[in-house]
């Protein structure tokens, strides 16, 4: 299965909102200009993608984005050969074409893809700075302007889905988090258009239910959870209903479960 990239962000394009917490903008950037491979640690929905789009944006670099998932192949990544106009041509993939021509190409949740694309990843991410296409014969050498940032969230993952020790090593790594009340509250506010005091009462819930994480949750609500559930709100949804569909039913299936969550959004809102 082929996967197209991203288009480029244009170089005069405003950078996408995103809030800095503390100095991954500077570490992002000293790390595309020391030309370090960059690997992202973090939970669902805490703001990996956005970062890195905003720092391609502010960079004026073209970014090629790819959803890692069970089905992905280095093949995927580095091209194929494609029967176009009655001819057999070599198409190149979203990691070739950031090698051959600049640009930060970004691998979403790169533990999910199968395990050949380690081996293609390895040349990348020491001094070499290679990529070999054996069916070309090809062998690219990196630009100075090229980067790759990789992300995982490594509190879902099982021990059957994790970065191997040898690969990890080979990247520069931050770890992310759900920001601090008093800015995800401003985020919320912002990406949403709900005013900030409305905002304070749904990161308030959400810090609840985060504690429900590792209990009745496998995964805490996301702040881009809480973004859809402002806009809703701010729609003109009502409050319990927008909750619902946003803060419980992404969550979880189990009736118990759902239950529980509605309870905390009750006692929250009334």
């Amino acid at each position: 299965m082929a996967v197209s990239p991203l288009a480029a962000t244009p170089r005069e394009q405003e950078p996408p909102f995103y809030q800095s917490v503390g100095n991954e903008c500077t570490m992002f950037e000293q790390a595309f200009r020391q030309r370090l491979p960059l690997l992202l640690k973090g939970p669902t929905g805490c703001g990996k993608t956005r970062f890195v789009s905003h720092m391609a944006a502010r960079l004026g670099k073209p970014l090629y984005t790819v959803a890692c998932h069970d089905d992905l192949t280095a093949a995927d990544l580095t091209g194929r050969y494609l029967l176009q106009g009655g001819e057999t041509r070599w198409v190149d993939g979203p990691l070739t074409r950031a090698v051959r021509e600049g640009g930060i190409c970004y691998l979403d949740e790169v533990v999910e893809a199968r395990k050949d694309v380690s081996v293609v990843l390895h040349p990348l991410t020491d001094d070499r700075r290679l990529l070999p296409l054996e069916r070309t014969g090809e062998l690219l050498e990196a630009p100075d302007d090229f980067m790759l940032v990789v992300s995982y969230n490594p509190g879902y993952q099982h021990i059957l889905k994790s970065l191997k020790p040898s690969t990890r090593q080979r990247f520069v790594a931050m770890s992310f988090d759900f920001p601090p009340p008093g800015v995800e509250r401003d985020i919320v506010a912002r990406e949403s258009g709900l005013p900030a005091e409305r905002c304070a009462a749904l990161v308030n819930l959400a810090a609840s239910l985060r504690a429900m994480k590792g209990q009745d949750l496998e995964e805490g609500v996301s702040t881009r959870l809480l973004v859809y559930c402002a806009t809703l709100i701010q729609g003109g949804m009502p409050v319990l209903e927008a909750a619902r569909a946003t803060l419980v039913e992404p969550l979880s299936d189990d009736a118990d479960v759902q239950e529980g969550l509605m309870e905390a959004i009750r006692a929250t809102f009334g």
